[in-house]
């Protein structure tokens, strides 16, 4: 058939969270009274009956998306899969796209277990980025702040104005910082935490590449459900 009567038709936008992760939105005729979302693959998985009206399929999408992120943006600890070293380096693509407006393109981007001393690194004269594979355990949030971070050194050596001007785009930067160094100062005091520092981590201080740094991407379902009849 011609596309003549469809001419003109605008493509339904693409759905993502505050994270740059994907959405999807599942009608379920079993499902009446609540509203799920949860994590499946690395997309956004939001669940609503099938009865739902399109406006209010918007508004509890919206509703359970803000939720998730509130949430971490993650799985729980134990149910991760680590990402491979080349989804890593496509969502450090992605991140460089929606922050950075793809100027940062770097060669390889990989995770090691051999970074004791800083979340991450970054060698702009070869384009490469590592991420200490202790960034696994934390939230989406934060391992995109590290990596935007690194990405960032790609573009500017230092943590000059012109460094954190680039990182003021990522709406989470001051929220992944105290976390970071929270993580930090309770593991140089000893305390219990899911989260185990680099040596020295707890400042900005670590030539190219401090702070922020990778994570892992969720395939086990951290689910959220809420009564819709009966939410405020």
């Amino acid at each position: 058939m011609s596309g003549g009567s469809r001419r003109g038709r605008q493509e339904p936008a693409v759905l993502t969270t505050a994270g740059g992760a994907p959405v999807e939105v599942r009608r379920s005729a079993r499902r009446t009274r609540t509203v799920a979302a949860f994590w499946e693959g690395g997309t956004a998985v939001v669940a609503i009956p099938a009865r739902f009206t399109a406006a209010q399929e918007k508004e509890w999408v919206q509703r359970m998306l803000a939720k998730l992120h509130r949430q971490g943006e993650r799985s729980a600890p134990g149910r991760r899969r680590p990402a491979s070293d080349e989804a890593l380096a496509a969502h450090a693509a992605q991140l460089s796209a929606r922050y950075f407006g793809g100027r940062a393109v770097p060669t390889s981007v990989r995770w090691v277990s051999n970074q004791n001393s800083r979340w991450g690194s970054a060698t702009p004269a070869e384009g490469t980025i590592r991420l200490s594979d202790k960034l696994r355990t934390m939230p989406q949030w934060v391992v995109d702040y590290v990596l935007l971070h690194e990405l960032a050194h790609l573009l500017v050596a230092g943590h000059n104005a012109a460094f954190w001007k680039l990182l003021e785009a990522y709406p989470e930067t001051q929220r992944a910082k105290a976390f970071l160094e929270g993580v930090a100062f309770a593991t140089s005091r000893g305390l219990g935490t899911d989260e185990a520092a680099p040596a020295g981590s707890a400042g900005q201080g670590q030539e190219r590449g401090s702070g922020p740094e990778a994570r892992t991407w969720p395939d086990d379902a951290d689910r959220s459900d809420t009564d819709w009849s009966d939410a405020d």
